[in-house]
C-alpha cells in the first residue's frame, strides 16, 4: 500500500510564494512518478507538474516559469515551489503517486491567493 500526504497550503497574497510538500509512505518502490494536480471550484482537476523516479519533469504549459517541482521519490518527498502567485491559482492542490497499476491521491491542501 502507498499513501501520500500533502503539506504547506495556506493563504498568500498575489505575487507571493508558497511551497508545498508531499510525502509518500508504504511500498514506494511501486511508484514511478509523483506530482501535483489542482482543482479550482467548478473546474476539473488539472495537471500542475509531475516528476519521475529518474528526475524527468512535466509541467502544465501555463505554469512553466512560475512553478517548479523538485524532490526525490526514493527519499519519499517531492516539493512544489509556487512563485508569483495569482488569484487564479486558488485551488485545492492534490499530490498524486503514479504506480504501475494505479494512482494514489492525497487528501488535498487548500491554496488561496488573495488579490
Amino acid at each position: 500500500q502507498v499513501q501520500v500526504m500533502e503539506y504547506g497550503g495556506g493563504l498568500v497574497q498575489a505575487g507571493g510564494s508558497l511551497r508545498l510538500s508531499c510525502t509518500a509512505s508504504g511500498h514506494i518502490l511501486t511508484i514511478n512518478a509523483m506530482g501535483w494536480y489542482r482543482q479550482a471550484p467548478g473546474k476539473q482537476r488539472e495537471l500542475v507538474a509531475m516528476i519521475t523516479t529518474s528526475g524527468n519533469t512535466n509541467y502544465a504549459d501555463s505554469l512553466k516559469g512560475r512553478f517548479t517541482i523538485s524532490g526525490d521519490i526514493s527519499k519519499r518527498t517531492v516539493y512544489l515551489q509556487m512563485n508569483s502567485l495569482k488569484p487564479e491559482d486558488t485551488a485545492v492542490y492534490y499530490c498524486k503517486a503514479r504506480k504501475f497499476v494505479n494512482d494514489v491521491w492525497g487528501q488535498g491542501t487548500q491554496v488561496t491567493v488573495s488579490s
